[in-house]
């Protein structure tokens, strides 16, 4: 006969296994999962455009962001991370990317985001390269689910111009 010490081995060992495959049919059925985010955000206000004292442009703004990130929630699914990023092109760079807002979304029933705020993080460039720039925002999410690899998306929102002179 087999001793109790071989037999909770043999039932540990299956209950591993059974974990692991559950773990990785989890990620997979979530990479068959493709969400239909709806958003929108305009610019209601360039608060403050000015040069710094370190000769670097620096920008604070207002936007109202609509978004509904409920598809972004699976049964596997954690927490959403979204942000909203300000894009723009300069001559040393082919793509900058400022992080204006961020948000943690711990469930389902926050998922539904209507904010107007002013950025969280200010518009800052190296030099003076963003007057009369075009700058273009952008929604980001990163959803990190209980088991798998962690799944990112992007969706372009609306673009803006910033003035030719400084506001201050």
């Amino acid at each position: 006969m087999h001793s109790w010490g071989t037999r909770l081995l043999a039932a540990s060992t299956t209950a591993a296994l059974l974990l692991i495959a559950t773990c990785a049919a989890a990620s997979a059925l979530d990479a068959f999962h493709v969400p239909s985010v709806e958003a929108q955000a305009h610019v209601t206000k360039i608060n403050r455009f000015h040069k710094q004292i370190n000769g670097n442009d620096k920008v604070t703004l207002t936007f109202s962001l609509s978004a509904n990130l409920e598809s972004l929630f699976t049964w596997n699914t954690k927490q959403v991370f979204a942000f909203v990023t300000a894009e723009y092109e300069t001559a040393k760079n082919s793509l900058n990317q400022v992080s204006l807002w961020d948000k943690i979304i711990p469930d389902k029933d926050q998922a539904n985001v209507q904010v107007e705020v002013k950025s969280k993080y200010p518009l800052t460039d190296q030099g003076t390269s963003l007057r009369g720039k075009k700058v273009q925002l952008v929604l980001h999410w990163h959803i990190m689910p209980n088991a798998g690899a962690m799944i990112r998306g992007k969706m372009p929102l609306s673009g803006f111009t910033l003035p030719d002179t400084y506001t201050s």
